[in-house]
């Protein structure tokens, strides 16, 4: 089943050649923006994990630079699309304040009144 699965796999993928040669150097810019941001994000679960999980304490200097980080990439894609961070800030503000109108609750978090 094992190979099956490889083939079908094989099968039904995009290349990798086929994706460099239709991407242009904007999306090229992105997709690395993009990878930084998931890669920076999973540096900063770690640090938090080291604290929370194996009770070390935490590593602030570590903490605001895996922020920073993110903080980099995240400017990175917002420049590239010409989307000011302020745009984002008053847009993450706008949702969820109707999706918490007093604070925040499951119940809130599970209707999610801005997605309605």
């Amino acid at each position: 089943m094992s190979k099956e699965y490889k083939n079908f796999v094989m099968s039904k993928v995009k290349s990798g050649t086929e994706i460099a040669s239709n991407m242009s150097p904007d999306e090229a810019h992105l997709i690395h923006m993009a990878m930084g941001v998931a890669g920076e994000a999973g540096e900063l679960l770690d640090c938090i994990k080291k604290h929370t999980m194996y009770k070390k304490p935490l590593d602030l200097d570590n903490l605001i630079e895996e922020l920073g980080d993110l903080e980099f990439y995240m400017e990175g894609i917002r420049y590239a699309v010409g989307i000011p961070r302020e745009a984002t800030i008053v847009a993450n503000l706008t949702k969820l304040t109707k999706r918490y109108p007093k604070r925040y609750t499951n119940k809130d978090a599970q209707e999610r009144a801005d997605k309605q």
